[in-house]
């Protein structure tokens, strides 16, 4: 695939986003697209919002959740940029502007964070068939070390927080193969984060246990739609970040996150799809994250 072919590839995905279209994937006229173009054309689509004034602030990764993999025949994780403009904060009732802990938690993992849920809304109109995610984020103080091992990335993370990702699929139906998800720069649409917790250094072993136990419960107009697992993200957050880091390391030559860079690590429950005037509420039990409410409009 030569760079003007590249070009148009990208070109194609970034006007179905902005006009909220959907094209068929890519690989119905590609049927070789391998994963390194696939990335190439994702990079191109990040440059154009870049001159068109957007500012990336981190990466989502998607996939990780093994058990959806058949579901939408990808077997391995994805990921893709996140920008300033498509990243928002929810805030706890009484809390705007707040940057750390609920009032009554501690920095250590407890079962469950003390507070109201922190709120938000959505639009979602020119979505093209979008779908919630309730994922963990971390938050990078320093460049992480690809090959580094779950505890030693700890120590470049200064924060978590409980996110929802609104992801959207430019081709119909959700129906792709895995190199379509990757060129369409890992399907995302928006992020809402939840107050960010401090990882003290000596909670970091107490983190990296809590990451793999926890369990994560989203309801849609107070109808539970599922509880997933830290296991069910390649084992945990950490363990998906680890991927994420070393695999995009191997790709694009290098470590990819900046010192201040948010990475979502993927739904631990399914995605449920998105539409106007739900209302979604989520709670966290294991870790001392607020659970998130969000209202699509």
């Amino acid at each position: 695939m030569d760079e003007e072919t590249i070009t148009a590839c990208a070109a194609r995905i970034t006007e179905a986003y902005s006009r909220g279209t959907s094209i068929a994937p890519l690989t119905d006229e590609f049927p070789d697209l391998t994963e390194a173009q696939a990335y190439d054309i994702a990079e191109a689509v990040r440059h154009e919002r870049e001159r068109a004034g957007d500012r990336v602030i981190g990466w989502k990764i998607g996939f990780t959740n093994r058990t959806i993999w058949d579901q939408y025949g990808v077997h391995a994780p994805i990921w893709g940029p996140m920008y300033a403009s498509t990243t928002r904060a929810f805030e706890q009732p009484g809390r705007e502007g707040a940057e750390r802990e609920p009032a009554g938690s501690t920095n250590a993992p407890g079962a469950r964070a003390a507070g109201e849920r922190a709120a938000g809304e959505w639009p979602v109109a020119g979505l093209t068939e979008p779908q919630v995610e309730a994922e963990i984020a971390f938050r990078f103080s320093s460049a992480p070390r690809a090959g580094a091992d779950e505890r030693e990335l700890l120590e470049s993370i200064d924060g978590v927080s409980h996110t929802l990702e609104v992801v959207r699929c430019p081709y119909p139906d959700w129906v792709f193969r895995p190199a379509d998800t990757m060129a369409a720069a890992g399907l995302h649409g928006g992020l809402a984060v939840g107050p960010w917790h401090s990882i003290e250094p000596q909670d970091r072993d107490d983190w990296a246990r809590a990451l793999t136990t926890f369990s994560l419960t989203i309801r849609s107009d107070d109808v539970v739609e599922g509880t997933g697992l830290a296991q069910n993200v390649l084992g945990g957050p950490l363990s998906a970040l680890q991927h994420f880091i070393d695999e995009s390391a191997r790709l694009r030559g290098g470590v990819i996150i900046r010192p201040g860079n948010i990475v979502t690590t993927g739904t631990v429950p399914p995605a449920y799809p998105l539409r106007a005037g739900q209302h979604w509420t989520t709670e966290v039990d294991g870790l001392p994250l607020p659970g998130l409410s969000l209202t699509a409009v």
